[in-house]
């Protein structure tokens, strides 16, 4: 079965940096589309940034120019190199895949910006 492990989140100062990762398995890594996705505090998840199975990217408007997605088919891991960092960033991240139709989810990392 799929599944999407992330790693990396924590609590930083305004200004700096973070590694996220996600591991995948379960299905044929290197073929599909991955992105990463953040919920802040009350707010909706949102789309920050995918890459495709040709490694072309797209970042949401806030975060262009901060933040770089990548990925390692030889590893099935996706990263998310944030760079930075602003308060607003603040959220939990998730990683996810849409495979038949259906969307799959990790569990999260936490991510904290303090001002």
């Amino acid at each position: 079965q799929v599944q999407l492990v992330e790693s990396g989140g924590g609590l930083v100062q305004a200004g700096g940096s973070l590694r996220l990762s996600c591991a995948a398995s379960g299905f044929p890594f290197s073929s599909y589309y991955m992105s990463w996705y953040r919920q802040g505090p009350g707010k909706e998840r949102e789309l920050v940034a995918g890459i495709s199975s040709a490694d072309s990217t797209t970042y949401a408007d806030s975060v262009k120019g901060r933040f770089t997605i990548s990925r390692d088919n030889d590893k099935n891991t996706v990263y998310l190199q944030m760079n930075r960092l602003k308060p607003e960033d603040t959220g939990v991240y998730y990683c996810g895949v849409l495979r038949w139709s259906r969307h799959y989810w990790g569990q999260g990392t936490q991510v904290t910006v303090s001002s």
